[in-house]
């Protein structure tokens, strides 16, 4: 099974080996018909801490490594 990749804004970069990811998505409304706005934050591993604030990154699924680290940062 392939592995997801997302999109999204670096939002902290504090903790060594980890950023924080904040990640939106659009759609449509079932009934409203209107787009909405859907976000959510992931921690990611970044083994090189390369990812600053601010920066736009991809990150990819992979195995569990702590607690809420279950991404990992795309080399690009």
């Amino acid at each position: 099974m392939p592995k997801r990749v997302l999109q999204g804004q670096v939002v902290s970069d504090a903790n060594d080996k980890t950023i924080v990811v904040y990640v939106e998505r659009r759609l449509t409304h079932p009934v409203l018909k209107k787009t909405v706005r859907l976000s959510k934050k992931y921690h990611a591993h970044d083994e090189t801490n390369s990812a600053k604030k601010g920066d736009v990154v991809r990150i990819r699924e992979r195995a569990p490594i702590s607690k809420l680290k279950r991404w990992e940062l795309v080399a690009e």
